[in-house]
This record gives C-alpha cells, structure tokens and sequence, in this order.
C-alpha cells in the first residue's frame, strides 16, 4: 500500500446512483469492529502499543487481494482540511479525524481499497473497523466485501474472541459479531404525507435504529435518515443482515406508494414544490449548505416523480458531497468565511446544474 496525504476523487464510488433502488436508497454500508488479541482496547492503550497495532494490520493489510494495491492515511499526518475532506465522504468517523481543538487519536488511520469501497479505520474506538460503502441498496454485497476482507485479515492477526460472547469490542452494545450495517435512504414523501412517525416507531419496535445523514449524533436533514441494525449479539451476521434486508426493502415500498398518493392526490402542489425546489438551486446567488440539502429533497423527489427527467441523480450527489465546507475551499484553493462560502456555494451549482441543461417548467431547454 502507497502512503498519501492529500486525496483527488478517492471514496467517491457510492455517489454513482447506480445501485438497486437508487431513486429511494443512497448508499449502503457495513462495518465490522474488530480488535486485536494481547492488546488493551484503543482508548486504555498507550502510544507505543497503538503504533504496534497500526503496523499489525498494515503488515496484515498489504498481504490481502483488496488491500494490497490501496492507500494509506495517517491521520497525524494529513493537513486538517484534507480530514475534514474525508469526514464529508462519510469515509471516516469524527472520532478519527479529530477536530479544531483536539487532534487525531495517536497512529489512527484509513485504509483504502483500489475501488474506494472497501477499508479500514485502524486505532478509532476499536482496533479495527472494516468497511464497506457501496451505492444503492447492496446490503449482501456490502457485507459478501467486508466478510471477505475479515477473512483475509484472521489469516494474519488474532482477534480478541470469547467463546460464550463472540468478538470483543470496546462497547459492549457491539460484542457479539461487532457488526453495524446500515442504509441511507431518502423519504420525503413519508414525510409529506405524514407517515414518517409511524414508519420509524416500527423501525425501532423490531430491533433498528435510525440516525441523521452522518450517523450516531447527526441530525435529519433534507429527509435522509440512516437505518440500521441496533444489537449484534445473540445472531449471526446473515441473521442481522437479512432483518435489514427485510425491514429496508418494507420502507422502500411504503416512500414509493407514499410517491404515488402524492402524485394522485397533490400532483400540482408538488410539481409547484419541486421545481421552486429547482429554481433556487439554479439561480441562487448565495445559499447555505442546510439550505442546499432541503432543496435537493425537493429536487430528488422531482427525479423520482419523473417531473425533472433530464437533471442525473449522480449530479445531486455531486452537489451534496461538494457543497460542504471542506469541498468548497478545496475547490476554491482558499480558506471561505461563511458569508465566501455561501456566494461560492451557489456559484458551483449553478454552474453543475447548467451542464445538465435541465428543461424548465415550461418543457423548453435552458
């Protein structure tokens, strides 16, 4: 694996909105917490035996078919708006990265595959956290990559296991097959139509969770909410990832028959909603990023709807990824106060949105 400290497109893979049920599910991930035999859990370890643990599963890392060919950030290593640049790509955790006042755990890291769907956080809460990020509703081919890599990687370092709990992991709700999936889906229909409250108490009566747009902390914005599964002990992986499977694919259904009450029953009303939802994100002059989010729920419905037919949901992701803070000034090559940030903001999506030459209301071309 070749060290790096600065990033081009990398860990943009899940943007391609090319994955089964791409119109309702963002992105799929799953995460497996592993831990290393002989060594105190990372938030009791020492420096020198965090450094231990890092060089393991690099050397580990280097000797599996995924890894071999990948990169490797060094958390200390990387200039602050570059991990900030990562957070926004949902690649790595805020625990990882630090903040303005704190900086990164000691011989933490991200090691990234080739294709940019797969890695590893080394020295975050656990040891290990493998991963999988992939576009739309890909759940078994999520976890078939992570299993894959665990395999891969229990050829050359011994985990922390316990014969009665199974995999040990520095919080106790993890214990068991360390596993976290999740799935991030938009639902603005359920929203407008009321239902999100009951869809989400059923969510949390049969064992999920959800969770704002960056996980555990977050808050619900532009309608994307994070499903996943809430226990890992007691089930096998394939257990917790069929329940999932099972449960997603309900909520699915009911954001896409809430879409064609909508569409029955309120047909101008979200046509209204969707292209002023369209037209300030084409000729804003300057917007802020929360902003930007709920306006591209509108839009995102739109596409779904087939009011919209010619903008690429791709693009949206684009504008998603891009418009955060860290995105912006690298695009702008300077450091951006709010007030920059906002005006540049606009700027870059009327600039996105024009090459994609959208019709107006009114079926003529831009």
């Amino acid at each position: 694996m070749r060290e790096a400290t600065s990033l081009s497109n990398s860990g943009l893979e899940w943007l391609a909105a090319d994955g089964p049920s791409s119109d309702v599910v963002l992105s799929t991930r799953v995460r497996l917490a592993r831990n290393l035999e002989s060594h105190r859990f990372a938030l009791r370890s020492d420096e020198a035996e965090r450094e231990a643990i890092f060089a393991s599963a690099r050397e580990a890392a280097e000797r599996t078919r995924s890894l071999r060919e990948g990169t490797v950030l060094a958390m200390r290593r990387l200039a602050e708006p570059t991990r900030r640049i990562l957070l926004e790509r949902h690649l790595v955790s805020k625990e990882l990265v630090g903040d303005g006042e704190r900086e990164p755990p000691a011989f933490s890291g991200l090691f990234l595959a080739g294709d940019d769907s797969l890695g590893i956080m080394v020295n975050e809460e656990d040891h290990l956290r493998l991963q999988s990020l992939v576009s739309g509703f890909r759940l078994r081919e999520a976890w078939r990559r992570v299993d894959g890599l665990d395999e891969e990687l229990g050829m050359h370092l011994r985990y922390a296991f316990h014969p009665e709990f199974g995999y040990l992991t520095s919080c106790p709700t993890n214990v068991g097959t360390g596993l976290r999936a999740s799935v991030l889906v938009h639902l603005p229909a359920l929203v407008l139509t009321q239902e999100i409250g009951k869809v989400l108490q059923g969510i949390t009566q049969v064992g999920l969770t959800f969770r704002g747009l960056y996980g555990e902390g977050s808050e619900v914005v532009g309608n994307f909410f994070q499903i996943s599964n809430q226990t890992t002990l007691g089930k096998t992986e394939e257990d917790l990832i069929d329940h999932l499977q099972k449960i997603v694919q309900q909520v699915v259904t009911y954001e896409q028959q809430a879409r064609n009450v909508l569409l029955r029953d309120a047909r101008t009303v979200i046509e209204d909603k969707v292209w002023r939802a369209y037209g300030l994100l084409r000729y804003a002059r300057s917007i802020s990023f929360e902003e930007v989010m709920n306006l591209l729920s509108g839009v995102r419905l739109g596409l779904g709807l087939k009011l919209l037919p010619r903008v690429r949901v791709y693009t949206l992701n684009q504008i998603m990824i891009f418009t955060q803070s860290a995105h912006l000034e690298k695009l702008a090559g300077a450091s951006l106060s709010a007030g920059d940030a906002d005006s540049y903001r606009a700027s870059y999506i009327r600039r996105l949105l024009a090459t994609e030459e959208a019709p107006d209301h009114e079926g003529n071309s831009q």
